[in-house]
C-alpha cells in the first residue's frame, strides 16, 4: 500500500472517532468501497503451533509462562497435524492461515526449521501462509520468505505511550524493528492492535496514525478486542462495548483506505448484527 504523503493528525483522527455513529459507518463504508469490493470477506484461521511457556509479560496474554492460566502448554506441532487442521479450516471457507508460536523472538534452531516445514506443508495446500512467531532478524525473515510465507502478522498493540502500561519486556521499537526487517522481503505486513485494556480513544487513534505512517503501510490491519483470561493482569476488565468495535474498525477504514482491515479477536462475542454494521 503507498504511503499517504497527507499525515494525519491525532485531533483529526480523534474526530472521525467520535463522529454520529451512523454517519462514521456510512463515512467508512463509502471509502471502503472505492478500494474494495463490498462483498467480499476474506476468512482467515490462526493456529497455534507451539502454545505456553513464552517468557514475556504482555498483560493481555494467557501464554505467558508466570500467569496461571488454564492453557495447557504444547511443543510444536508436527506437520502432519498442522495439515490436518489446515484442512478443516479450507473446508470451512478459510483462504488464510495464521500460525503462531508462543516465543519472544525467533531462534536459528531445529524448532525454526520445522516452522519452515510447516510453513511449505501449508502452501502446498494452496493457502496463503501467515507467521506470528514474535521478533525476527533479517536473515530470519527471509527465510520464512523463501519457505513461501506470504504475510507476517506482528501487532503494535496500542499507543507507544500506553504500551509501556502492559509490556515491559519488549520495546514498541523492537516491534518497529521486526516490521522493518519483514518489509524488506517479499512477505506482507499484518499489523494493528488491542482495544479494551483501558487505554484511551487518543491511544487507539495514535496507534492508528502510527500505523498509517509506516512506509509502505502494512497490507492487513487486525483490529482486536482485549480476551480477558482469568489468572492474567487484565482479567477484570470490561467487555469492549460492540459501539467501540464498530467505530473503530470503521475509523481504521478510513485512515488507511487501501487496506484491509480484519475483525479480529473477539469476533464471536459480538452480535452478527455489530459484525454487520462493521463489515458494512
Amino acid at each position: 500500500m503507498n504511503h499517504s504523503e497527507n499525515k494525519w493528525t491525532l485531533d483529526a483522527v480523534m474526530e472521525i472517532y467520535n463522529m454520529p455513529l451512523l454517519e462514521l459507518v456510512f463515512r467508512a463504508a463509502t471509502v471502503h468501497r472505492q478500494f474494495h469490493n463490498p462483498r467480499e470477506v476474506q476468512i482467515s484461521t490462526l493456529l497455534s503451533v507451539k502454545t505456553g511457556g513464552c517468557p514475556e509479560d504482555c498483560a493481555y496474554c494467557p501464554q505467558a509462562a508466570r500467569y496461571y492460566t488454564d492453557i495447557e502448554k504444547n511443543d510444536l506441532m508436527s506437520p502432519e497435524q498442522v495439515r490436518t487442521a489446515a484442512l478443516r479450516a479450507k473446508g470451512l471457507g478459510s483462504s488464510r492461515l495464521c500460525m503462531g508460536a508462543a516465543w519472544r523472538n525467533v531462534k536459528d534452531d531445529a524448532e525454526f526449521d520445522q516452522v519452515l516445514e510447516l510453513v511449505r506443508t501449508v502452501n502446498a495446500l494452496d493457502m496463503e501462509v501467515c507467521c506470528t512467531l514474535g521478533m525476527l532478524t533479517e536473515s530470519q525473515a527471509q527465510k520464512l520468505a523463501d519457505a513461501g510465507v506470504y504475510a507476517y502478522n506482528h501487532n503494535l498493540d496500542s499507543s507507544e505511550e500506553f504500551y509501556k502500561e502492559i509490556i515491559s519486556t519488549r520495546g514498541y521499537e523492537d516491534r518497529i524493528t521486526t516490521l522493518e526487517n519483514v518489509r524488506k522481503t517479499k512477505m506482507t505486513i499484518c499489523s494493528g492492535g488491542i482495544i479494551g485494556m483501558g487505554e484511551k480513544v487518543a491511544d487507539r487513534c495514535q496507534m492508528l496514525i502510527t500505523l498509517s505512517e509506516l512506509d509502505p503501510q502494512p497490507e492487513s490491519v487486525p483490529i482486536n478486542a482485549l480476551v480477558a483470561v482469568e489468572g492474567t493482569p487484565m482479567e477484570n476488565q470490561e467487555p469492549v462495548p460492540i459501539w467501540d468495535m464498530i467505530r473503530m474498525v470503521a475509523t481504521a477504514r478510513i485512515v488507511m483506505p487501501q487496506n484491509v482491515i480484519r475483525l479480529s479477536a473477539g469476533r464471536t462475542n459480538m452480535s452478527y448484527e455489530g459484525q454487520a454494521l462493521c463489515f458494512m
